[in-house]
């Protein structure tokens, strides 16, 4: 004798579990995809391994004995534990949090997640929408997706992501009511729409070499992502990056009111700390978000 006590099969705890619950060979059975046979048999080599009755057979279904209660309580209880510990131990380096703006998560991130479920379902990625910068691990974001010029802080890594372009767009509707704005006199025309990042002054300078001589009519959000809807809706003109409105101008929602483009010298980069929480889940996230760009 090495003194340590012999432990039941597994799959015959599990088939006791199941037959507790239930009371009943044909419906635990069922639940477990076998015979009833099958079940009744686990149960009569349960029994005999622990040299004890668990059940007493009436006449219609089962009756747990003192034993079988206290046995059946405890068996529950070391498979929820066992099941709470797989799933923790499968997560491990599968949570990632990529932190992104408002407008970057609902024009250009989300519309491309499915894509990412599907190729990695093994992640769990949490998108963190805000505009303030976002601290790492712990507590915070794993990756982020940041609107500036490199360098960026200290102890945290940052690749370029996608250059920046802004472009004026607007309902197709509204152009062929009011007629592409191809001079100053024209633009008078449209509503302006504004976001926080005021770009309108600084691309009518360079689309016509001349500031708007008369105030235009002016509405402002303080998200870009308003004032593309309010673009959308027919509302008046809006300047955003062409990242954020190409699926609206391939679908038809929007269309390029100017030929004038405006380049500027902060791009999109993605940033995230050198001693990374999650690497090999990172490293997936990063390259996935990589190639996304690329299309």
């Amino acid at each position: 004798m090495n003194g340590h006590t012999l432990l039941p099969p597994l799959n015959a705890l599990r088939v006791f579990e199941v037959v507790a619950r239930h009371l009943n060979f044909r419906l635990a059975a069922d639940e477990l995809g076998v015979t009833q046979a099958a079940v009744a048999q686990q149960i009569r080599g349960l029994e005999t391994s622990l040299a004890l009755k668990l059940f007493e057979r009436l006449p219609r279904g089962l009756r747990l004995t003192e034993p079988g209660k206290g046995y059946s309580l405890a068996v529950r209880e070391a498979f929820a534990l066992i099941t709470t510990a797989t799933q923790a131990l499968k997560q491990v380096g599968q949570e990632l949090t990529v932190s992104v703006t408002p407008t970057f998560a609902a024009k250009w991130l989300i519309p491309r997640l499915s894509s990412f479920s599907v190729a990695h379902p093994q992640i769990d990625l949490q998108v963190l929408a805000t505009d303030r910068i976002s601290q790492f691990r712990p507590g915070g974001a794993d990756i982020a997706v940041r609107y500036g010029r490199a360098p960026f802080e200290n102890m945290l890594n940052a690749e370029l992501f996608l250059t920046e372009r802004i472009v004026a767009v607007a309902s197709p509707v509204l152009l062929e009511q009011l007629g592409r704005p191809e001079s100053v006199e024209k633009l008078q025309a449209y509503t302006l729409l504004h976001d926080a990042h005021s770009f309108w002054p600084e691309f009518i300078d360079q689309a016509f070499q001349s500031p708007i001589r008369q105030p235009s009519k002016n509405v402002r959000f303080n998200q870009t992502v308003l004032a593309i809807e309010a673009a959308a809706a027919g509302q008046g003109l809006a300047l955003a990056s062409y990242h954020f409105v190409k699926a609206d101008l391939e679908a038809g929602r929007l269309a390029l009111a100017m030929a004038h483009q405006m380049s500027l010298d902060k791009a999109y980069y993605l940033v995230w700390p050198r001693n990374a929480h999650h690497p090999a889940a990172l490293e997936t996230v990063r390259t996935w978000l990589l190639e996304q760009a690329r299309l």
